[in-house]
C-alpha cells in the first residue's frame, strides 16, 4: 500500500536548504492533511484488501480528522464505510489494482474506492450497504479512469446535535 506523493503530509522538508528554512531548528509543516490515498496490488485476496485498507485508515485518520470534536466517533464511521465499500469492490474488482481515497472538507469526509466491474449492488445483495446508507448523507458510482465503476460515499461530520463537528 502506499500513499500518493501528492499527500501534503507534516513533515519537515528535506529537499529545503537550511538557507531557505532559516537558521531555526523548528521543523515546519507543509501543509494540512485533507487527503489521503491508497492502493492494493492484484496479489490480496478480498479479505487482504479488507484489512490491509483498514490498517492503514486506521493509522492515517488520527491525521486527517486530529483537530475536529467528535473525531473518534467520526473516525469509526468512516472506517465502517471504507470497509464495507472495500470488501465490495474487492469482491466484484473491474481492475488490477484497488484504489481508494478519504478525503474532507469541514462538513463531510468523502470516502472513494475504486474499480469496482460492476454497478453498486443492492443492499439485499450486499447486506453491508444497509451500513453505508445509514451513516452517509449520499452515496453514488462514475465510471472509473480503467472501465470500472468507482463509489463514493460522503459520511456528515456532524456532531449527533445536528451541528458540525
Amino acid at each position: 500500500m502506499t500513499i500518493s506523493d501528492a499527500v501534503p503530509l507534516p513533515w519537515a522538508s528535506s529537499l529545503e536548504s537550511s538557507a531557505t528554512r532559516g537558521s531555526s531548528a523548528e521543523p515546519r509543516v507543509l501543509g494540512t492533511v485533507n487527503s489521503l490515498e491508497f492502493r492494493v496490488g492484484p496479489e490480496r485476496s478480498p479479505a487482504q484488501v479488507v484489512h490491509s485498507s483498514r490498517r492503514f485508515a486506521t493509522m492515517v485518520l488520527p491525521a486527517l480528522l486530529g483537530e475536529l470534536p467528535q473525531a473518534e466517533t467520526l473516525a469509526q464511521q468512516v472506517l465502517a464505510v471504507l470497509t464495507e465499500l472495500v470488501d465490495v469492490t474487492a469482491r466484484h474488482r473491474g481492475s488490477v489494482d484497488l484504489g481508494g481515497r478519504i478525503s474532507r472538507d469541514e462538513g463531510h469526509v468523502l470516502v472513494t474506492v475504486g474499480e469496482m466491474g460492476r454497478p453498486l449492488p443492492d443492499p439485499g445483495e450486499e447486506p453491508g450497504l444497509f451500513l453505508v446508507q445509514r451513516l452517509v448523507d449520499d452515496i453514488g458510482q462514475y465510471r472509473g479512469e480503467e472501465g470500472g465503476y468507482t463509489t463514493w460515499a460522503s459520511v456528515p461530520a456532524r456532531s449527533h446535535f445536528g451541528g458540525l463537528m
